[in-house]
């Protein structure tokens, strides 16, 4: 039995390729539905233009033809009481002159195989065609229509074989085809008008037609920025279901997030109360340590080691929260970043080189004192558990942007962590034993989000072992 399983290299070669498809750009709704209103305005205009010359035209031609074979046939009535005594070239020219052409018609006259024309310059025996001659000649009455000299003539030829003879005149479709191009240049410049009013209305219909869709993405970025109280009001009533729909929702949100609120802060109350009362017990057990039996002391030193990463814990996750149910908020202040920066290293303790280029050593930054010294706080401690310690704090100006470096001699960040190492209880391979709660980073991050900044990490610069973290920061204020 055979079984179908993955095809030979020589199959797949065999099969045809698929053509590739193009891919255009997309197009906005009120660019479609413009662009809709335009084209069916369009065809519409172009179909109706088409079908107003045709039968403009048609009517003249059919009402110059009309009046003209009557009277073709009127002048041809005199030629056929020719007789051969009455056939010198002399008489000829007079019947010619006394035909009666009142609308410049050009005639002509065959007798035997003399051709007199009434105005040899302008129409003559040779502007006839050929294939109207011999249809005359064979006895039949025809009519083209033709240019002669550029300019248009209906030509008509009547046989008289009695006699020998045939009748022609040529009439001039001129002012016909001047009445279709002033027709055509009308039509062009009413359908240019239509399409362009109808692109307007489209524009218009348009706007119309998103602009609740807009209101309803505006309220949607106010409740992404914080505001819950954003409802959507006097909406579309085609519309209202989705309006209704979307004001639960945001009122079911925002209760959530205050719910939450409530939750986070009820946590921290009842957290931090048994948290006081065992660090306070701790300090009691501290100042009579030296009373306990050895192994006592050290099951003391480890209980104080987690409590206090206990604690910091609890500190950091309940930090984290107010982001996570949107409550966290910023208490700006204008102070010199130079000695903002000198102040957080003095209160940690840090005894770190700190670089600061003379474009910025007067600035005054606009920013929340309390999370921004947490920032620099955070990287310090990282690179002091990650990297040996933090060897150099730069600040320098990036274009609109203010950026504070925090370097390192450590073995640096792998090009596969620079991406996650700020996401929340992230760890290393390499570091998963060292002491922390995983959220420092991830608490740099909402803080400097929260300012409207962003942070990253990237190689030591000039090269060399390190890593180096990077805090960009709006614009700040002159001074």
């Amino acid at each position: 039995m055979r079984h179908s399983g993955a095809p030979s290299p020589s199959s797949r070669s065999d099969r045809p390729r698929r053509p590739r498809r193009w891919i255009l750009p997309r197009l906005t709704l009120r660019f479609r539905v413009s662009l809709l209103f335009g084209l069916g305005a369009l065809m519409v205009t172009v179909a109706l233009s088409l079908i107003t010359h045709e039968l403009t035209r048609d009517n003249l031609l059919s009402r110059r033809e009309e009046i003209s074979l009557a009277r073709v046939f009127f002048n041809a009535i005199q030629v056929s009481r020719l007789s051969g005594e009455e056939t010198t070239e002399e008489r000829l020219r007079e019947l010619v002159q006394d035909l009666y052409t009142p609308l410049g018609a050009r005639p002509v006259i065959r007798f035997g195989e003399q051709w007199i024309s009434a105005n040899p310059v302008e129409f003559s025996e040779p502007q006839i065609r050929q294939s109207l001659k011999d249809s005359v000649a064979a006895g039949v009455a025809a009519q083209m229509r033709y240019a002669v000299n550029e300019t248009p003539f209906m030509v008509i030829g009547l046989p008289y074989p009695q006699i020998n003879a045939a009748y022609y005149e040529a009439v001039p479709l001129t002012d016909i085809d001047d009445t279709l191009s002033a027709l055509r240049i009308t039509l062009l410049t009413s359908s240019a008008i239509t399409v362009l009013l109808a692109i307007g209305i489209g524009i218009w219909a348009a706007q119309r037609t998103v602009r609740p869709l807009a209101d309803i993405g505006e309220a949607a970025e106010a409740i992404a920025a914080g505001d819950l109280s954003t409802r959507l009001e006097g909406i579309d009533p085609d519309l209202e279901r989705l309006s209704r729909s979307f004001n639960q929702m945001a009122s079911a949100l925002e209760e959530r997030i205050e719910r939450d609120a409530r939750f986070a802060s009820n946590v921290s109350h009842e957290l931090r109360s048994p948290l006081m009362a065992l660090t306070a017990s701790m300090e009691v057990l501290n100042h009579r340590k030296s009373e306990l039996p050895e192994r006592s002391q050290t099951a003391l030193n480890l209980i104080a080691s987690d409590l206090e990463h206990f604690k910091q814990l609890v500190t950091d996750l309940l930090e984290i929260s107010r982001y996570d149910v949107g409550v966290a908020a910023l208490e700006l202040e204008e102070f010199n970043i130079a000695e903002f920066l000198q102040q957080a290293l003095r209160a940690g303790g840090y005894d770190v080189k700190v670089a600061i280029s003379k474009d910025v050593s007067e600035v005054m930054l606009r920013a929340d004192r309390r999370r921004l010294a947490q920032v620099i706080a955070n990287l310090l401690e990282n690179a002091e558990q990650y990297g040996g310690g933090a060897v150099e704090v730069r600040v320098e100006r990036a274009g609109p942007m203010l950026e504070i470096h925090v370097i390192d001699e450590g073995p640096g960040v792998a090009k596969a962590d620079q991406k996650v190492i700020f996401d929340r209880f992230f760890r290393g391979k390499d570091h998963s034993g060292v002491a922390g709660t995983g959220l420092g980073l991830a608490l740099v991050t909402e803080h400097v989000k929260l300012h409207g900044g962003s942070v990253r990490v990237q190689g030591r610069p000039g090269g060399g072992r390190g890593a180096c973290f990077v805090v960009s920061l709006p614009t700040p204020v002159e001074s």
